[in-house]
């Protein structure tokens, strides 16, 4: 699209391509604002959009304490109305929620201090982007963008718009991550060269879609928002949008985001310098366009991450971890429940540890940080460093092009099918704009 210009290019430079100490400054900065604009009243005002995920949402904000939801929304009827009444059941925190089908009605309400999206990927920036710009603190699901282009945008928004947004990708608050990621620093496996990470699942076809009315329980219009139109179908809605390029970004975007984050914390490392992507869909002849099987590999120049996907077969006999990391002394291995055992090159136990995780810690991570102006564990500028890996990993896919970049410029280079990928079409209605 147009927007892939030289005002792309310059976003890019700016916003994501700045170097750690101007980063942490503009954040501080930010930080500050947040804090001195909540100072007074430490209670949360939140609304929650999207209620497939978002129940996730509804159920941690409802367990912390001053946290109060004034707001739900969801194009589907059926499914503001189910929630509003796990809300009404939960009698310790009864509050004067508000179950919505539009979410403009949210953005102008200036008592809301928080919005939590938990969106399909085609609208986790365009809302963002709202959020901030009508004044509200973000939390946002992963992948955070539908593609690189809104990566950059949501940086430029969160800064412009000098608030706080925070990444779902929840094992960056997790304690016993956090504890394992600090063994890694301090050397217990050595130099680490390389990490590989596994998705495993035994996921079923999707059938052939037909063309059918749509449903009166649903607003598909405002479902579509910032993604041009298409027709409606009877198998795409409320999961299905995954696996179209349309909506969403294959599992690459939908679990491979939380691996790879982890492989680019522990490895150190921000952009990468060559990517490949191969596999394709095997199991089914169904209406699925994105891989059920796939190999992709970031190379950062010294050091390597792979992500190794079979979504359709879950391989039983194989007892793979969610990200293992290796270095000269020995390995360190971790579970998707963020437990990790460390071994010695002999393959000997020499340590290990776990904790309980869940969605609790990382939403703590994201009030406390609105409340006492400091950084949130999963700010959307690094967060969406790991994104950009699933983008690149799905374009190498797309055009079947070994991707060479620019990690400085974070610039793929050369190849005009592949920077054709880098942003999309809007529906004119919804374009982003910061």
């Amino acid at each position: 699209m147009d927007q892939n210009s030289e005002s792309s290019r310059i976003n890019r430079r700016v916003f994501l391509g700045q170097s750690a100490t101007a980063a942490a400054a503009g954040m501080a900065s930010s930080m500050l604002v947040a804090r001195a604009a909540n100072k007074a009243n430490r209670k949360m005002v939140v609304a929650v959009l999207g209620l497939g995920r978002g129940r996730a949402h509804i159920r941690a904000c409802l367990d912390l304490p001053d946290v109060e939801i004034a707001y739900i929304c969801d194009v589907d009827q059926r499914r503001v109305d189910s929630a509003m009444k796990t809300i009404s059941s939960a009698a310790s925190k009864a509050v004067p929620t508000r179950g919505v089908t539009d979410l403009r009605k949210i953005l102008d309400d200036k008592s809301v201090d928080a919005i939590t999206i938990a969106m399909p990927n085609h609208w986790h920036a365009p809302a963002t982007i709202l959020g901030c710009q009508a004044g509200k603190h973000v939390y946002v699901e992963k992948p955070g963008s539908h593609n690189a282009q809104e990566g950059e945008w949501m940086v430029e928004a969160a800064r412009k718009y000098k608030r706080v947004v925070q990444m779902g990708n929840q094992r960056r608050s997790w304690p016993s991550v956090i504890e394992a990621m600090d063994k890694l620093k301090d050397g217990v496996i050595g130099t680490v060269r390389s990490a590989r990470t596994w998705y495993n699942n035994r996921r079923r076809g999707i059938g052939k879609g037909k063309p059918a009315p749509v449903p009166p329980y649903l607003d598909y219009a405002l479902w579509q928002g910032p993604a041009p139109v298409r027709p409606y179908k009877d198998n795409l809605i409320h999961y299905n949008w995954h696996w179209h390029w349309h909506w969403g970004g294959g599992e690459l975007a939908n679990n491979g985001v939380h691996a790879l984050d982890l492989a680019r914390w522990g490895l150190g490392v921000d952009c990468p310098r060559r990517v490949t992507c191969g596999g394709g869909r095997y199991h089914f002849d169904d209406d699925q366009e994105t891989p059920d099987t796939a190999m992709a590999t970031f190379d950062f120049g010294d050091k390597v991450a792979l992500w190794d996907c079979s979504s359709c077969h879950q391989r039983v006999a194989e007892k793979l971890a969610f990200v293992t990391f290796y270095g000269d002394k020995g390995s360190l291995a971790m579970t998707g429940g963020g437990a990790y055992k460390i071994y010695d090159l002999q393959g000997k136990v020499i340590s290990e540890g776990s904790a309980p995780g869940g969605d609790r810690v990382h939403f703590a991570n994201f009030f406390d940080s609105i409340r006492e102006g400091k950084r949130p564990s999963a700010e959307i500028e690094d967060a969406q460093k790991s994104t950009l890996l699933c983008h690149l990993g799905n374009i190498a896919y797309r055009t079947g092009h070994t991707l060479t970049l620019d990690p400085q410029k974070r610039l793929i280079l050369n190849d005009k099918e592949a920077q054709t990928l880098w942003g999309r079409e809007y529906n004119k209605e919804w374009q982003p704009k910061v």
